[in-house]
Order: C-alpha cells, then structure tokens, then sequence
C-alpha cells in the first residue's frame, strides 16, 4: 500500500490545519471548534513526523476518552502510513502498562478487574447499615468514581470544605465512612476498579524511576484528543508519562464540556499555556460539517449565555466561545415545533421523519433524535414502531454478538486465511451472499430482514474502507479481518440502516444529516438539578453539542405538557430566548410547520365513557378505574415471551413491548393480523417481527 510522502500529507489542509501538521515538536494546544477537522488535523501532525523521520512509530502515544475514537484515529493513521502508532484511551494504556509492570514492580498477579462498582457499593452500604434501593447504588457509584478521578481519598472528602451535596439520601460525611468501606471491601475480595487502573499506574510510575524511564524511553510523544474532559487523575498519569519532557499535542473545545459530573474539568486545557510558555496555541473555527443555518444556531446559542441571577457562581467555568465559521453551502432553515404534550411530540417527529425518508429520500441511518435523559426514549420508540420506522438505540447495540455476525466474522477470517492480499469489497459480497445476503433488501420483515441489516452493514463497511483509499488500492482480506476484529473489541459498531435514538451526552462524537432535539423544555433542558451558573452553563454546553451534530437540517422541538389533556404549564427552554421564534413571531428562524402537527383527539373508556388523559389510559382504551378483564395465566404468558425475546434480540424488554401494551393484549386478546395492527403500541415493524409469535401465543388462550 501506497505510504503518502510529507508533502501529500500536508496537501489538502486549510491554513490553521496545516500550521497544526507542520510544527511538529514542542508543546501545542489546538482549540478546535465542532466540526472544524481536528481529527484530521491532529492525525496529519502525527503522520507527518512519522513521514519526515521525525517520529518514530512506535514512541507515538496517541490518547483520546472513547474505545470508539481510537479505532477511528488507528484507522486514520494507517491510511497516511503511520502505522505502529498506539492509539488508545487513558484507561486501555494505563491497563497495558500495569499488567506489564505488576509482576515487577509489586510481584504476584494483578488483582482482577471488576466490571461494576455496584455489587460492592451495596456490600458497604450493608456494612455500614445504610437502606440503598438500586438507583441509589448507581448514584453512589457514580460519586464514588468523581471522587476517585479526582484523587480525593475518604479521609479528603470527608472535609466540609468539600460542600458536596447529599447522594442517595446519604449524607457527605456518611457517603465518606461507604467509601472507606467499598476500598475495604475491594481489597478483601482483591480486587480493583478502573479509577484503581490509573491511581496503581500513576502510583508505580511516581515510585519507581527505573520504570518510569523505561515507559519514558518507549513514548517519546504524546497526543491528546478531547483535552477538555481530562480529569485530575488523567492529567497526572500524563504527567507521569511525560517526566520533564513537554513534546505533547492537547487538542480540545472548552465549549464541548459536558462531562464535569465525572470529574472532567477545561481547566487543563484553558491554563496549557502558563504550563507551557512556549507552546503554540492554533485555533480551529472553520466549520465543515454543518450548514451556515446550523452554525448560525449554534453560535447563537453559546454567544446568548447569560449569568443567571441568584445562582451560585462558585466553580462557574466559561471560556470565550468560539465563533465557527460554516464552509459548507446553505441549507434548509432550522425549524421549531411546539407540542401539546410528549406523544404529540413523538407523533409529529416520527411524521417529519416517514417525510423525510420517503419524499425528500433522507436515509434513516442519516437522522437521529437527541433527548436529555435516557428516560425519554420510549416515547419515540412507540412513535416509530407504529410508523413502520426502524431504529437503534445508541448505548444498547450488541451487534458483535449477533449469530449471524459472528458466523460472518469466522467466514472472513478463514477467507482471510487463505487469500490475505485479495481485495475484500467482492470478496465480501460473495461470502456474505452464502449467508442470505444480496444486493436488494428482501420484502420479508422480522427476523429476515433483520439478519440482512446486519450483513449489509458489513459489506458497506468493507466498501467504505475501500473507498477511503486512494486510486488504485484496495482493502485486502486480512486488513478488512483485522479491521473487524479490532472493532468487536472496542464495540465499534458499523452504521445500521434506522434511526439512531440517542441522550446527548452519548451523542458526542457523532454527526448526522438530520438532528431532532426533543423535549427542550425547562427542567430537561437544563436539567431540574442543575442549580448553580456552572451547571446551567454546562447544560447549555451539552445543548450546543446537540445542535453541532447536525450536518444539513436541525429541528428542535418541545411539548407544553407531559400527558395529553395536561394543564400545558411546561415552558421551552430558556436557551431558545433569541434563536427560536417567539409565540408573536420572533426572530428570523422558520415558525412552527403547523403542516404537520396532528390535534389530539378526545378518547373515551371503552368500560364508563370517561375521557382518558394519560397515554397508558389511552393505550388501553379505558381508564384506570375500571378495573380490566385479564386472563392473568394469558398476562404472565405474554411477559415471559417478552423478556425471551428481549434477551435474543438483546434489547431492554420495554423496547419489545411496554407493559400497558401487554395489558392491551390480554384484555383485547386479538384475532389475526388485522385485529392486532389495531392494538396500541403494535405497529407495522413490530407486527412484521412479533406478530406471528404474539398471535400464536394467544391462540392457546382462546
């Protein structure tokens, strides 16, 4: 394969991307607004010290905070020919090095890693006598992981100075004695967690100078990516890494900080250069993922930032935002839609998005819908089951577990095996179309269809690799192989056909062509529990990582109620003040498209004639004072096949069916096809995958 020579590398970058390649010793901060090329920019400056002799492959560290992210950057590197570079995240380099220098620098075995703090916060809590449900475990968890990031032991966060607020219903010298607790209990079981992985390493390099200089020997350079969510910790373990040399690249946008909660603080990145005097500050605004309508937006956003009277202004963090500049040409207006509550809201965007697939052709895969909390998402997955819409949960894809994957997978690597250099797009074809694949997806449903997508995803990854590289080459077998084996690893999954639901802060990282921001409401957005200026300013910050996701068309909506026939006292959030139109006009920003909103119609119990009111109540078709007629043998029934097919399809078992939907089946008990569309919450794609399992269940009932 072609390596492209220094000047190639440089050749195609705009003026601030090039001196970001170019200078390749010394410090370097990069501030890098959304979509503006930092990736590109950042992996250039590697592959042009590699290209000119400067770097050695090898001595590259290139660190960055998603498993994701470093696959992709890997990815980057070997197409511009630094191959060797290691690019991994803080936790996966810190890991390597620990298990390497266990045996020598302590002796015996490394401790096991355990996967989740909970099991081990409840048996402090059971020690210290202290009721914790499951969501206060997970609550505890998470401070225990701030605390620890931010290298505070029990003892240290034990000080009132702290201020910390309660958590779980536990008070701050409480939550201290658990902490002590959940260390001794970890080191009774031998154990350690992953905050463990960079305090031991951190605490090995410290103490240890032969060792130190021998990973300082190894890396010689140093990238960082997202520079503005390092934590405490992380910032030391770079330190450690780095001894008294200063050849490092940070690159990062302190408007993108969203992950403070997790002891992610801008403050490294916003003091890099009275650290580093010397280090050469470039910044990056020129955006080319979105179009001037949304750049407008997302300006706009952060440049209407106001400090909220009354909020504590303690530990507030606002850099000067960067004004980015749209390279891309015009685009639709934004839009913005108010509802009358949240499944008017979910209605009408699974209508704009039936609209957009099949008379504007937008791709499914190309949209996405962004909400503030997980919490949100089962409005949308009932709006689109019953449009036929397919969709994925981001966070939930457990595509490399997939029978059909893994069987692909094990087909290639054999091919692979055996014909290495063969260029892999056709021959990914032919071996895929053993397996059922073919060009045209199949008119069945279920899990046909679904065995498809998954096959499909693979042959268009393996023709977007080869289309990645330049004239002439091509993507061999092992090298699409290795590609795959890394991406299962790093649960890198390929782009599925449908809708991506995702919660913002999962979203980071992402672009889309189409972006909906639902529920922007006061309360979710910012949050309820975002009560002093810093955590209103991040909450804006995380909106405007949500807006910046969007390349082409960014539609924002909101609902005036939670439940239909609510009294509407819900407001649209502040952050709009200024960019959305106001109820009398407003600004220049496109109204509301009244085209596609769908009045809510009054329902009434099938049992007394009252009005329902709660999209339960509606889903029933009666309200919650008639008491149901059930076959409760017929009920658990239907449960235990939901949780089956939850588990086959992994899946959450509300994503199969929600409980007021199983109550509607047992009550209604529906006779074929027809009678079933008619039930709530039965669309079209969910009739094509369960429908004939569902009514052959209820067959055995009747």
């Amino acid at each position: 394969m072609h390596s492209p020579s220094p000047e190639e590398i440089l050749d195609g970058l705009d003026a601030e991307q090039h001196e970001v390649a170019s200078n390749i010793h010394g410090p370097m901060a990069v501030i890098a607004g959304a979509g503006t090329g930092k990736t590109r920019a950042i992996t250039h400056r590697i592959a042009y010290g590699v290209a000119t002799g400067a770097y050695v492959p090898n001595q590259v560290m290139a660190v960055t905070f998603t498993a994701r992210a470093a696959a992709e950057m890997r990815a980057r590197l070997r197409a511009l020919g630094a191959h060797g570079v290691q690019a991994h995240t803080f936790h996966a380099a810190a890991l390597r090095q620990l298990q390497y220098f266990w045996p020598q620098a302590v002796g015996g075995q490394l401790p096991a890693l355990i996967d989740h703090k909970a099991p081990l916060v409840m048996e402090a809590a059971r020690r210290l006598r202290v009721s914790a449900d499951r969501a206060a475990v997970r609550d505890i968890a998470g401070e225990l992981e701030w605390a620890k990031v931010s290298m505070l032991t029990p003892e240290a966060y034990a000080s009132p100075a702290l201020n910390r607020p309660s958590v779980g219903n536990v008070d701050h010298q409480a939550l201290a004695r658990l902490y002590a607790l959940y260390e001794e209990v970890k080191t009774d079981r031998g154990m350690i967690d992953f905050e463990d992985v960079l305090l031991l390493t951190v605490g090995i390099l410290e103490d240890d100078e032969r060792i130190a200089a021998q990973v300082r020997s190894q890396y010689r350079h140093f990238t960082v990516d997202e520079y503005q969510d390092v934590s405490p910790l992380q910032q030391r373990l770079l330190d450690a890494w780095l001894g008294t040399r200063n050849d490092v690249c940070v690159v990062g946008d302190p408007s993108q900080t969203i992950y403070s909660f997790t002891g992610a603080t801008p403050r490294f990145l916003l003091d890099f250069r009275s650290k580093h005097p010397d280090a050469r500050e470039v910044r990056l605004v020129r955006d080319y993922r979105s179009t001037p309508q949304v750049v407008s937006v997302a300006n706009r956003l952060l440049a209407h930032r106001r400090v909220e009277r009354g909020l504590d202004q303690r530990g507030a963090v606002w850099a000067e935002p960067l004004e980015l500049i749209a390279q891309r040409d015009a685009g639709p207006q934004p839009e913005f839609h108010e509802a009358a509550d949240d499944d008017a809201e979910a209605e009408f965007i699974a209508q704009r998005i039936s609209q957009l697939h099949e008379t504007d052709g937008v791709a499914l895969k190309d949209i996405a819908v962004l909400f503030r909390t997980n919490g949100q998402s089962e409005a949308f997955e009932r709006a689109l089951n019953a449009h036929g819409i397919s969709f994925q949960l981001r966070g939930a894809e457990r595509f490399f577990k997939r029978s059909e994957v893994l069987q692909a997978m094990a087909q290639i690597r054999t091919a692979a095996r055996q014909a290495p250099d063969h260029p892999a797009p056709q021959l990914v074809r032919d071996l895929l179309g053993s397996m059922g694949w073919s060009a045209k997806a199949p008119q069945a449903t279920g899990a046909v269809r679904d065995r498809w997508e998954s096959l499909s995803a693979l042959v268009s990854l393996a023709e977007s690799m080869g289309a990645s590289l330049g004239e002439g080459e091509q993507i061999t077998m092992k090298q699409f192989a290795d590609e795959l084996m890394e991406r299962a690893q790093t649960a890198h999954v390929p782009q599925l056909e449908g809708v991506t639901l995702a919660s913002l802060h999962s979203s980071k990282g992402l672009e889309w062509d189409t972006v909906f921001l639902a529920g922007m409401t006061e309360g979710l957005m910012p949050i309820s529990f975002a009560e002093d200026q810093a955590g209103v300013d991040e909450e804006r910050r995380l909106m405007y990582v949500g807006v910046t996701r969007a390349q082409r068309r960014l539609i924002i909506s909101w609902a005036r109620s939670r439940t239909t026939g609510g009294r509407g006292r819900r407001r649209r959030t502040r952050f709009l003040d200024g960019i959305a139109p106001t109820p009398q006009g407003g600004t220049s920003a496109r109204p509301t498209r009244q085209a596609h909103r769908k009045p809510t119609s009054v329902l009434r119990c099938r049992e007394c004639d009252g009005i329902l009111t709660s999209a339960t109540e509606r889903k029933l078709r009666r309200c919650d004072n008639c008491a149901p007629e059930i076959n409760q043998e017929l009920y658990e029934s239907l449960r235990e096949w939901r949780t089956a097919t939850a588990r086959e399809i992994g899946m959450p078992a509300f994503v199969v069916l929600t409980d007021a939907s199983l109550l509607a089946l047992a009550e209604i008990m529906p006779d074929g096809p027809e009678e079933l569309l008619k039930v709530p919450g039965i669309g079209a794609a969910k009739m094509r995958r369960h429908g004939e399992s569902i009514l052959s269940l209820l067959s055995d009932y009747r």
